[in-house]
């Protein structure tokens, strides 16, 4: 986008409706992309975000309204027709084939053919090598299969599928939202390139840092209208939030109303192999332990370790003052303890059962009568935990794959809660989830605090540990690199000790 007048836009939504089944998804939308510019997409879950963009891809046909491209008219019948105009996807849950080659999948449907109509097997590879290049990733071997390569290069991969379809229009539907720090600022970089060759990009994402250093403009959905588009310098976060929601949220990180009590969790030189080593803490009741480090650190195995998945090798644990073997998940629960993992779809849910089905998981002893299931005692656990959450469902018999991700987080808290813990072990807790949800999530671990359970939280994203903990414990490199009481739980300080390296890392009191 030029510095001057605003050029003609290469894609606008006038007015643009959609419904389903009678149900009014999208009302009265308008949406516009420049070349050269990054257009940020914002809105809760629900909002209506993805229907946008589908029909952007041709997934969807609009109920009403109007879409040009380069001024004309159009309605895709098919993301092919999309394609065709120059509209390409890079989508939250990569579509590309695992057991076909990084070259195969760039090219997947328009494969270069010799004059014989054969495959061009050394012309596709040549190019699928210059795309790669030109998106900084030479390490990449275009005749590796797909299925070997981490979610980073997947994606690179699937990036140079939609410039091999010289794609003057990307859209990237929460491209970071399954990436480690590294990756997401070497992708923000090729966004950056992108953007200079006059690529224009519909950017998805609920994380505010990357909008306010990537966009030139956000627009904003909720409950599938226009709330407004601005240019990102005439918004701060605070405005954002308020127009994604409704509502200001003065308090993304509410703070505790009391003193920690005694020991409820505490840990004496606990190992697990060479995986976590010689760990050592104590978390007490009503306060909320953040356990901050890069990927790879032993955060999440130290969970895992307490929770009994990965049974400690060497030390001791102990709940309430009193020393517990802790050899399975089942174990773990029995003395109270609840963990929230950090995959909810794939280790927290069954995705394809009922919001009851889920609560009941964990407590089914507590639920069996003899043979049978006490199927009452099922649906009022599951209201309770609905009403309690404040989970936006119809009712306990939705399936849970339905739900937004936020709502389906509360269905996992909702199921461990159940079960009544003293300690709980929270992985990622507002992974993936908007900002309004992510504030409700935020309110709910404060409230358990202050009713006195203790709460240990492991996050990567660095506002929220220093924002919501009471103190702050660093990982690196499976051991302990440092401990903040709240007033010196700096960035600063915190970011020294995830990045040195444990055996130097100061530890303070």
């Amino acid at each position: 986008m030029t510095d001057g007048m605003p050029e003609s836009p290469l894609l606008e939504l006038k007015g643009v409706s959609k419904s389903f089944g009678g149900i009014r998804v999208l009302t009265n939308v308008d949406f516009d992309m420049r070349p050269g510019e990054v257009h940020a997409l914002m809105g809760e879950n629900g909002a209506g975000k993805s229907t946008l963009i589908k029909i952007i891809a041709g997934l969807h046909q609009p109920s009403g309204g109007e879409m040009r491209v380069n001024g004309k008219p159009v309605t895709f019948a098919s993301p092919r027709e999309a394609h065709a105009a120059g509209i390409a996807t890079v989508h939250q849950e990569l579509l590309l084939f695992p057991e076909l080659t990084v070259a195969e999948n760039i090219f997947l449907g328009q494969a270069p053919r010799t004059k014989l109509g054969a495959l061009d097997w050394s012309t596709m590879r040549s190019r699928a090598r210059a795309l790669l290049d030109d998106l900084d990733s030479r390490e990449l071997d275009v005749d590796q299969k797909v299925g070997s390569l981490s979610v980073a290069n997947r994606q690179r991969v699937e990036i140079a599928r939609a410039l091999s379809q010289d794609a003057r229009i990307v859209i990237m539907d929460e491209p970071t939202a399954a990436l480690a720090e590294a990756d997401v600022q070497r992708l923000m970089a090729i966004v950056r390139k992108l953007k200079a060759r006059g690529v224009a990009i519909v950017y998805v994402s609920h994380r505010m840092p990357e909008i306010f250093a990537l966009a030139d403009r956000v627009t904003v959905l909720r409950d599938g209208a226009h709330v407004g588009t601005k240019a990102i310098g005439e918004v701060d976060e605070n405005q954002l939030v308020a127009m994604m929601v409704g509502r200001a949220i003065d308090r993304l990180y509410p703070q505790g109303h009391g003193e920690a009590g005694a020991a409820a969790l505490e840990l004496r030189g606990v190992s697990y192999r060479n995986v976590i080593r010689d760990i050592s803490f104590t978390l007490k009741r009503g306060e909320i332990l953040g356990l901050a480090g890069l990927v790879g650190s032993g955060r999440t195995e130290t969970a895992l370790t307490i929770f009994g998945i990965t049974p400690a090798t060497a030390g001791e644990i102990l709940v309430d003052g009193k020393t517990v073997s802790i050899a399975s998940p089942e174990a773990a629960r029995d003395l109270g303890i609840a963990y929230v993992p950090e995959d909810r779809g794939l280790q927290g849910l069954i995705r394809i059962q009922t919001i009851e089905d889920n609560i009941a998981l964990a407590g089914l002893k507590r639920l069996t009568r003899g043979l049978f299931m006490d199927t009452a005692r099922i649906r009022q656990d599951a209201v309770e935990a609905i009403k309690r959450f404040g989970i936006r469902a119809r009712g306990p018999g939705q399936l849970v794959r339905q739900l937004s991700g936020g709502n389906q987080q509360k269905v996992v808290l909702g199921k461990w809660l159940a079960t009544n813990p003293k300690i709980l072990i929270v992985d990622e807790p507002t992974r993936g989830i908007d900002v309004g949800a992510k504030a409700e999530i935020h309110v709910l671990m404060r409230k358990l605090a202050d009713e006195g359970m203790a709460i240990l939280m492991i996050s990567s994203e660095l506002p929220e540990v220093l924002g919501m903990s009471d103190r702050v414990m660093v990982m690196n490199s499976g051991r302990i690199a440092g401990e903040f009481p709240r007033k010196d739980a700096t960035p600063e300080a915190v970011g020294q000790a995830m990045m040195t390296h444990a055996g130097r890392a100061e530890r303070a009191a």
